[in-house]
């Protein structure tokens, strides 16, 4: 049986009547994003039109789900709620902090022990707050949430922006903050700005060597890195029907590279039979009755032109394997052209190591197809020309494909397995000889793959495709491997090619596991003592930010101006850092560090205006503080793009930055931003990041007036006595505007409940 399962059928109750009110208000069909949405309204059945990408919505999430590096800041906040429990479903994922290095025993056994104390501090805060607890070992949080939790029509918030993955059974889940998470699990609304809609219809049908990582990969090169950014993407067409569970996951996963709010596709018959496979027929049963409410009204995929903001056509048919990179995901590239592209960049071409798995492509059906050229390797006598690594998505997928002989069959070809955790895909990789910073070519089934996300080495080039491409270009050693068209030499000095890889959707024995790892939570958590040291360096108790002052902000110096791309990883970096995750004093001695200042094209190297000196940003920004001063960011476009993580928001706060003023932000940054209570700001005229001076002195006008839809003035003083005044819009709407003046919204929460 599923868990929650009767919050699901309630949910599923109330859906019907939720949806009908809606058709109505709105006055024309429905897509299946808008049913989703207007049936999660937080005061109930719809009373009114909402206007995408204009109005902000208060929502009624079912669950909340917290990977480890996250869920120790959200639940530090959470316990300054007030609250006994939380009011929804919750689960906390113990993934993050799981290095690998020598292989899945070994490398868990080491996180057991260097982590106890944060472990310890995740499992005794779930067990008090009712919230469940996947134990390290157990599996990545996107897979396990597939496995167990999602369901069709429901909506879901995660502290992880590849929450998106749930949206291959059907759901509306969204990466957010840890604040956000807090709201939800303390009772309360959440926020989100009515979504703008994307259609993206698929015809045809997959097949040979094109995979569904190859979808998202295409509509990565199409939308970029930023085009989906407050968008809901819906996948449609006989291409989508046609297509397994997993492999819409997979879709929905790297939609979080376009910047999507979120990703989905309509209930059909290959979500019934995940739904079925993963014990949970309950659910799928319970989604059968409503299932004209899970998915879009058929005039919509009649003619989505008439329902979508933007509608893409994609022929399955024609579709080409793709390798996206280096260096951002949304750099599309056939395999086809991958030779010629590679020539002319000057990229190495020698693939040094192949890695597949992670919470995008770990699914039975993928391991499966890999592992069929695996076999192949093996019967053709071809030696593996690049190191090979596999990273199980859960202890289920895990058990199974080990039970099922294909660990036995990557070993025979020198592959080694992870443990079931992020590894490599977060830079929880310690990997051999990166320090030496040599310029490099990896291929992975991840998602991402920025500047030294992997390994920490910015030399390293990592490219993007599906599990089956990567397993072939590891096997041949060479990115301009082409499998559809190049033949390759095996021992005996034979030419050989690989056949078309194939795979199972489902195991035909079904899933199997011995112990998923799950601690379910007290059922009264009162007595239940969270202990956190103060002489810990991994985690401290938080304390409150200071509410605004009332006044305009002057005099600030500029901390930074951030020149191209910063994202996340840019402003707080994983890898290392993520030790520091429940410690908001020691992780914000990571603040900025990866961020280009644009006045000497270095990073964390910026000018302290108090002493005229070069130093690290994380210094600077503590010597504005000591001195009672606080300080501004100042950014490109797109600031704040990639993980969902509010470290990025939080860090800056801490160190006394008052405001980041950018050309343009990912949607779950600017967030995050205003629930810290700081100000995200965006140049009215793009231009004007121009004008900004090393040495400028920053004022900020207009917040004793600051109201929604109202333009700031920001003044730039210029050391030589100069001044520029230019105009920054904002996005707050009066609620937010509380949380800037009580200085975070969790500041509010606690006002609210005093």
């Amino acid at each position: 049986m599923a868990f929650d399962i009767e919050m699901i059928k309630a949910a599923y109750a109330q859906m019907g009547e939720r949806v009908e009110a809606a058709r109505k208000v709105v006055g024309k069909p429905l897509t299946l994003a808008e049913k989703i949405l207007y049936s999660h309204l937080h005061n109930g059945v719809a009373k009114e039109a909402f206007k995408r990408g204009e109005s902000y919505v208060d929502f009624a999430p079912d669950r909340v789900a917290m990977q480890d590096a996250t869920a120790q800041m959200a639940l530090l906040q959470f316990m300054q709620a007030g609250k006994e429990k939380a009011a929804v479903p919750s689960t906390v994922h113990a993934d993050h902090l799981i290095q690998a290095k020598v292989g899945a025993n070994k490398d868990l056994n080491v996180a057991n022990v260097t982590n106890k104390e944060v472990y310890e501090f995740l499992s005794s805060v779930s067990n008090k707050y009712g919230i469940g607890f996947w134990k390290p070992g157990a599996g990545i949080i996107h897979q396990v949430v597939l496995e167990n939790y999602a369901f069709p029509g429901g909506m879901m918030i995660g502290t992880d922006s590849h929450t998106v993955n749930a949206g291959g059974l059907g759901m509306v889940a969204v990466g957010v903050g840890g604040a956000d998470a807090v709201d939800v699990m303390a009772g309360m609304p959440w926020e989100l700005k009515f979504p703008k809609l994307i259609g993206v219809k698929l015809t045809g049908k997959l097949s040979g060597w094109t995979a569904p990582k190859d979808v998202i990969l295409k509509v990565a090169g199409i939308l970029t890195v930023k085009g989906g950014t407050g968008c809901i993407v819906e996948y449609f067409g006989e291409g989508a029907e046609a297509m397994s569970c997993t492999g819409k996951g997979t879709i929905c996963n790297m939609g979080a590279e376009i910047g999507a709010t979120t990703s989905t596709f309509g209930y059909d018959e290959s979500m019934e039979r995940y739904l079925r496979a993963t014990g949970r027929d309950d659910v799928a049963d319970a989604a059968n009755e409503v299932k004209e409410h899970l998915t879009a009204d058929a005039e919509v995929y009649a003619e989505p032109e008439k329902h979508f903001d933007q509608v893409i056509e994609i022929n399955l048919d024609e579709l080409e394997p793709h390798v996206n990179g280096p260096f951002t995901p949304d750099r599309a590239t056939p395999i086809s052209e991958m030779k010629k592209i590679a020539e002319e960049n000057g990229w190495p071409t020698k693939i040094e190591v192949g890695l597949i798995g992670s919470c995008t492509n770990s699914s039975y059906e993928d391991i499966s197809r890999a592992a069929s050229l695996a076999e192949q390797a093996v019967t053709k006598k071809l030696k593996t020309k690049s190191e090979f690594t596999i990273t199980p998505g859960s202890e289920q997928v895990r058990y199974t494909i080990e039970r099922d002989g294909f660990i036995d069959t990557f070993e025979k070809i020198g592959g080694s397995v992870f443990a079931n955790a992020c590894g490599p895909c977060i830079g929880q990789w310690d990997r051999a000889g990166a320090d030496k910073q040599e310029k490099n070519t990896i291929v992975h089934s991840f998602n991402r793959n920025f500047s030294k996300r992997a390994d920490g080495n910015p030399n390293t080039h990592a490219f993007v495709a599906s599990p089956e491409l990567v397993t072939a270009l590891a096997i041949a050693g060479d990115l301009t491997f082409n499998p559809l068209t190049d033949k390759l030499v095996n021992e005996n000095g034979e030419e050989v090619m690989l056949d078309e890889p194939t795979g199972y959707e489902l195991p035909t024995k079904g899933f199997a596991v011995e112990d998923a790892g799950y601690q379910a939570p007290a059922k009264d958590g009162s007595s239940v003592e969270v202990i956190v040291s103060p002489e810990s360096d991994r985690l401290q108790l938080l304390t409150p930010f200071a509410p605004f002052e009332g006044t305009d902000l002057t005099g600030m110096p500029v901390l930074v101006k951030a020149k191209g791309k910063c994202t996340t990883d840019h402003i707080s970096m994983a890898g290392p850092w993520l030790r520091f995750r429940g410690h908001l004093d020691n992780i914000s001695n990571n603040c900025l560090i990866g961020a280009v200042n644009a006045f000497n094209d270095d990073t964390n190297n910026v000018k302290n205006q108090l002493t005229g000196e070069y130093g690290e940003v994380p210094a600077t920004a503590r010597a504005y503080k000591a001195a009672g001063i606080g300080s501004v960011v100042f950014g490109d476009e797109n600031y704040g793009e990639g993980s969902s993580r509010e470290h990025a928001a939080m860090e800056p706060r801490h160190l006394g930055v008052r405001a980041v003023i950018v050309k343009s932000f990912a949607r779950i940054h600017e967030t995050n931003l205003k629930k810290q209570g700081m100000l995200g700001l965006t140049f009215a005229d793009a231009a004007d990041y121009d004008k900004v001076q090393e040495n400028d002195k920053v004022d900020i006008l207009g917040l004793t007036e600051f109201t929604p839809n109202k333009q700031l003035t920001v003044v730039l003083n210029h050391e030589d006595g100069s001044k520029d005044e230019i105009k920054v819009n904002h996005t707050y709407n009066e609620q937010q505007i509380e949380w800037f003046k009580a200085g975070s919204a969790l500041n509010l929460i606690k006002l609210q409940n005093e």
